[in-house]
């Protein structure tokens, strides 16, 4: 047993004293991700920095814009909203955008420098002329990384305040804007603690992995510490050592666990066990809702429709199916929407009882083993800065999975759902790392109170650390390093 811990204490020493450094980076980062984001362009996003939809200018019919673009197969999604000024129908078909005016009908294939920099003028309320062109940014930069591939190339506009606006040339559409609030916030918060660093995240495969091997070589150092922590420590009840060491030892065995815990779960977030993050097999989501048939919508045109919306200030109205029927969803901000059928009267959501029965059938051969309304957050629909809807649709069947369902009765969409198996990940990853627990978001600041001094403990572990590293270091490598006279 002696030898054993030997060998435990050994390796901790060895393997801990570079990963202290990586905890300290991940610790420290940890205060900023409480508070930033990583900076990134929305639905909600847009929704705020569009214009309010002119339906006196919304003369042409969705089908004959749709025509106008000579395409063998309708569109998966159809949508009316303001742009360049002009009430534009965008129709996406498979992974393209396409985007046709609704006053005069003609497609708008190209998006030159002029356009560009008036779209980015208008996404930041300040002067055209006023803009620096950064270029043309046709390979990944730091604000560019991930998601926004196939919108590549984008123009790059920056005015003197540090604002900067980043238009796809495919779609005319802003794919990124920053601040130099959202940018210092960034390299505080997700920059560091993701790795999310330009050499290595541009290539997508190479950082999973490497995010995956280094946290899980993080886990089993931090386990190494506290296991021959405690392996010191119970024989005697007392602690064998003194200056950095001593509080190394305090902080481990204080915070050890929490720290070991956290870098399980952030782990996790790299999803390496797919088994954790599978979703229901049978469920509503591909019934709720359907590719729009665009001639159904010629016994309501969108102009009427948006006459119809009373006092909300529409700026998207999308044109779809539900349980068979065309709607439009007039949606002025998260939250703020209208359900106005293209036979029918207007009304704030979707008829629940039409929801659930829609689950019921795209259960089958299983049932519903529960339907209820969700009014408030709970264990497993939950969200920090509020921006999961409520009130929700809960749906739960009796398949083996467990399956269950939380539904927008305002866009009839599925927001979040649950299998057995990613239950589990909801408190392995997203409890564990986040401690999103509803009585701690419930009264906060108890939240922040709570992983702060976590987070601090963590951080003073990781330093201590970091110095008794580098004086082990240095004992042991001043006789290789000492040159001889």
């Amino acid at each position: 047993m002696p030898t054993l811990r030997k060998l435990v204490l050994f390796c901790h020493r060895w393997l801990g004293t570079g990963f202290c450094l990586l905890f300290c980076l991940w610790f420290l980062s940890g205060f900023g991700m409480m508070y930033w984001d990583y900076p990134d362009v929305g639905s909600a996003d847009r929704l705020e920095h569009a214009q309010r939809i002119d339906p006196g200018r919304v003369v042409v019919r969705p089908d004959q814009a749709y025509a106008a673009l000579d395409l063998d197969r309708p569109p998966s999604q159809a949508r009316l909203s303001m742009f360049n000024g002009r009430p534009a129908y965008r129709f996406r078909l498979g992974r393209r955008s396409y985007l046709v005016y609704a006053d005069d009908g003609r497609p708008q294939a190209e998006f030159p420098r002029e356009l560009t920099r008036r779209i980015a003028s208008n996404w930041t309320g300040q002067l055209a002329a006023a803009a620096h062109f950064e270029g043309v940014v046709e390979e990944p930069d730091q604000w560019t990384l991930g998601g926004a591939r196939a919108l590549r190339p984008f123009d790059e506009y920056s005015w003197p305040n540090g604002d900067q606006v980043y238009v796809s040339q495919v779609t005319g559409e802003v794919a990124q804007s920053t601040t130099t609030a959202s940018r210092l916030g960034a390299y505080l918060g997700p920059i560091p603690h993701w790795l999310y660093f330009t050499p290595l995240r541009k290539n997508g495969p190479l950082w999973t992995r490497f995010v995956v091997w280094l946290s899980g070589a993080g886990v089993v150092v931090s386990l190494l510490g506290l296991v021959g922590g405690f392996w010191i420590y119970a024989p005697s009840k007392r602690i064998p050592y003194s200056g950095q060491k001593r509080w190394h030892m305090l902080f481990g065995l204080v915070f050890g666990l929490t720290a070991s815990t956290w870098v399980f779960s952030g782990l996790l977030s790299m999803e390496p066990f797919d088994t954790l993050t599978q979703g229901p097999e049978t469920g509503p989501s591909g019934l709720l809702r359907g590719a729009p048939a665009l001639g159904s919508f010629g016994k309501k045109l969108p102009r009427t429709a948006l006459g119809q919306s009373g006092s909300l200030r529409i700026k998207e109205l999308e044109l779809t199916e539900f349980d068979g029927t065309p709607v439009y969803l007039a949606t002025e901000a998260p939250g703020q929407s209208l359900v106005i059928p293209v036979d029918g009267d207007p009304a704030p959501e979707f008829e629940r009882t039409r929801l659930v029965d829609i689950a019921a059938s795209a259960a089958d051969p299983y049932h519903i083993a529960e339907a209820r309304t969700v009014e408030s957050y709970e264990a497993y629909y939950i969200a920090r800065h509020g921006e999961l809807p409520l009130p929700a649709l809960f749906i739960r069947l009796d398949d083996p999975q467990r399956s269950t369902f939380y539904i927008d009765p305002k866009t009839a969409r599925v927001v979040a759902s649950y299998t057995t198996a990613s239950r589990w990940n909801r408190w392995l990853y997203h409890g564990l790392h986040s401690w999103n627990l509803p009585w701690l978001y419930r009264y906060r600041p108890a939240w922040d109170i709570l992983v702060m001094l976590f987070l601090a403990g963590g951080s003073a572990l990781s330093i201590t650390g970091v110095v008794i590293g580098w004086r082990f270091l240095r004992r042991t490598l001043r006789p290789t390093l000492t040159i001889p006279r």
